[in-house]
């Protein structure tokens, strides 16, 4: 891997190892998507806990507000409906479209990133009272945090606890 120079060039880095790949701390987010079917995306293994579709597009989400923020857009007013949108459609193809619209967003994000240089990290984020440093490296701990949840989501899905409280994988 070459060595950075600046740090917006690290930073986009950061987002793209969360995303894609060769992260420090294990599987990236689209490792953790990947075989993942609609009907198991879909799935609410706990009732009350989003399910792995629903992080997927508060994830879109946030990744869009941070690009439109560093594009100078001051986003300030989130609602519920925008912040974590609803699943609505829950074929194969939603979901395919879904996962797309997650690599182009960060796709999208990085080259946002890659506009700006290292002096405009100090900056204010438009619309909001934190530096854009404050925000980027907030957006890629959001993605990791929310890879967490869908890990957990997939091993709930995968073992169940019996009667006895022993660990045992579906068959």
């Amino acid at each position: 891997m070459a060595v950075m120079t600046n740090e917006t060039a690290r930073i986009g880095s950061q987002l793209k190892q969360a995303y894609q790949g060769e992260a420090w701390h294990g599987p990236s987010l689209r490792e953790l998507l990947e075989g993942v079917t609609a009907d198991q995306a879909a799935a609410k293994p706990i009732p009350t806990v989003h399910s792995i579709w629903e992080l997927v597009n508060h994830i879109i989400t946030w990744e869009e507000i941070v690009r439109r923020r560093l594009e100078g857009d001051p986003v300030s007013q989130i609602p519920d409906e925008y912040n974590f949108p609803p699943v609505s459609d829950t074929g194969e193809a939603a979901w395919q479209a879904a996962l797309k619209k997650l690599a182009e967003g960060n796709k999208l994000l990085r080259d946002a990133i890659r506009k700006i240089d290292d002096k405009q990290l100090e900056e204010t984020a438009p619309g909001t009272n934190y530096t854009n440093y404050f925000m980027l490296h907030g957006v890629i701990q959001h993605d990791l945090y929310h890879a967490g949840q869908i890990a957990l989501l997939k091993k709930k899905r995968d073992y169940e606890i019996n009667e006895n409280n022993e660990k045992y994988e579906k068959q």
